[in-house]
């Protein structure tokens, strides 16, 4: 039996508290109403206010359970992993959808547009968590606590760090998908007046000063409970973000020295690979994983939603896979499954013996001809929802997971090392060690030396699925350019290159009707 230590505290907080979800108009940025004053009394009560900051990653409701938080979109498909998922993996050469839902199919053809219902839902997702964490971290001001013991100050500054942790990663996401957004903190006023939009350059420095500024005030690395933010959580971001950094603040402005630093803080904490690849996307992935550094986490009795892993594993299978073998007896919903581009990267003498060549081939084609099959491409079979004993965890329905999501793990540590160290042209020997770690564990074969496109194709080797590679498609100039084509990349079978503005999603139609403060990405 799983031990969901603070994932069922979570659930339980948020049903005992009965938390007001965000403002019903998705026009204007949402307003959360923390109403448990009786909760503020402690750092036990803060604690569970605390869960509703959690809880809103893998939840779509404050019960965890019926309508979504966020008025006007569907339940099954608000959860913020789904949504995330989706806007990173269908645009790109690893996944496509047959399903005809509003906006799926407008992700592989590349022409989305300002009213797609699956970005207006990641972009108030991500501000309505936001929007969370802004009313914790307001309630649990050294004001406030002022009469606390000190050991109730001191775990309520923990819990505000973390808070201001899982608001910039939602900044983040925020600057990495939309560019420009509009900005809120704690001291921003409540109603009457719409937000300023701050731009793509300004949203990184204040998240690297944020990442920064409470890098001392987090737990220490493997000290917090499982599945909340410590300070390894914090270098790992500070790690993914200055990798990018060139594409956030313009040419010439790497950070690549920067990225090596704060992975080789994540690295010399003490985190090591799991074994055996597939455990880390089994439905134990929260016991005995040396390998993840933060995690989503999902469970199949308390928190009940089609999106997270549900959505995830559901959604590689059909029926004639045998759903149960994936632990959803009563799953097999047939919508996503890999283009060629992915499998292909397992070919080659030197890929024959990867163990993360997990792939489903019988009664499909490897080419995708077309989008509306799912035996169109080969099926994904990483994620799934049976413990690494082949038990399947007790489940609702036998629909719903019990199978983390990690954020952050070791293995795309040591790949952003190796990558940045490459772009930075230093200490490239011990990224070439990282590099070679990596495809160890997986039993490929070691590399004598590496080149940037060695890395991108061991990123899709080893982080396939897991919501990344828009990101480094887009890092390497490959995402939008006909220099790179993959089955229908915008909209044509043999794939073509699309317009450079669509390396930005734009921003809703709705929030730039409501919201005069705003300016449209170009191109939209």
């Amino acid at each position: 039996m799983k031990n969901y230590n603070f994932k069922v505290f979570c659930i339980t907080a948020l049903i005992t508290l009965g938390l007001v979800s965000c403002n019903k108009d998705l026009n204007r940025l949402p307003l959360n109403s923390i109403t448990a004053s009786t909760a503020l009394n402690s750092a036990a009560g803060y604690k569970l206010l605390l869960a509703k900051v959690y809880g809103a990653y893998s939840l779509t409701s404050s019960t965890g359970v019926g309508n979504s938080d966020l008025a006007g979109i569907d339940a099954g498909t608000s959860d913020f992993l789904r949504l995330y998922w989706n806007a990173e993996e269908l645009p790109t050469d690893e996944a496509a959808c047959i399903w005809n839902d509003p906006g799926i199919q407008d992700f592989h053809n590349m022409n989305w547009s300002s009213s797609n219902v699956i970005l207006l839902g990641l972009y108030v997702r991500s501000i309505y968590q936001i929007t969370v964490a802004n009313a914790f971290i307001a309630q649990s001001s050294d004001a406030a606590i002022k009469g606390f013991s000190s050991d109730d100050q001191t775990n309520i500054r923990y819990y505000r760090a973390e808070a201001r942790f899982l608001r910039a990663y939602q900044y983040w996401v925020l600057m990495d998908m939309f560019g420009n957004p509009p900005f809120v903190d704690e001291n921003s006023p409540i109603g009457g007046t719409s937000p300023k939009q701050i731009s793509r350059a300004a949203l990184f420095a204040y998240i690297e000063a944020e990442l920064k500024a409470i890098d001392p005030l987090l737990a220490a690395p493997h000290k917090n409970e499982y599945g909340r933010a410590d300070e390894a959580a914090d270098w790992a971001l500070q790690a993914r973000m200055f990798l990018n950094a060139e594409v956030y603040l313009g040419t010439g402005k790497g950070r690549y020295t920067d990225a090596m630093t704060y992975a080789q803080k994540v690295i010399d904490a003490g985190y090591t690979l799991m074994p055996n690849y597939q455990n880390l996307f089994l439905a134990d992935n929260n016991l005995n994983n040396p390998e993840v550094i933060l995690s989503i986490n999902y469970d199949g009795v308390n928190s009940q939603n089609n999106g997270g892993t549900t959505f995830i594993i559901n959604s590689s299978i059909s029926a004639a896979m045998d759903a149960a073998a994936f632990g959803v007896p009563d799953g097999g919903w047939a919508g996503n499954r890999a283009t060629q581009a992915l499998p292909t990267l397992f070919t080659g003498s030197t890929e024959t013996t990867d163990s993360r060549n997990l792939f489903y081939s019988t009664g499909h084609t490897l080419n995708m001809d077309t989008l509306q099959s799912f035996t169109s491409g080969y099926a994904t079979t990483k994620w799934k929802n049976v413990t690494s004993a082949g038990v399947t965890p007790p489940s609702a329905n036998g629909v719903y997971c019990s199978t983390d999501f990690p954020l952050f793990r070791l293995g795309e540590i040591y790949l952003i090392y190796a990558e940045a160290s490459l772009r930075a042209g230093t200490n490239t020997g011990t990224g070439l060690t990282y590099y070679n770690l990596v495809r160890a564990r997986a039993g490929a074969t070691s590399a004598n030396a590496i080149s940037l496109g060695d890395i991108l194709n061991e990123r899709g080797r080893e982080m396939y699925w897991e919501a990344t590679r828009r990101t480094d498609l887009i890092r390497y100039n490959l995402f939008t350019p006909d220099t790179y084509l993959w089955a229908f990349k915008g909209g044509v079978s043999a794939g073509k290159g699309v317009e450079s503005f669509r390396n930005l999603y734009p921003i809703p139609s709705n929030d730039i009707t409501s919201n005069n403060n705003l300016t449209q990405n170009t191109g939209y």
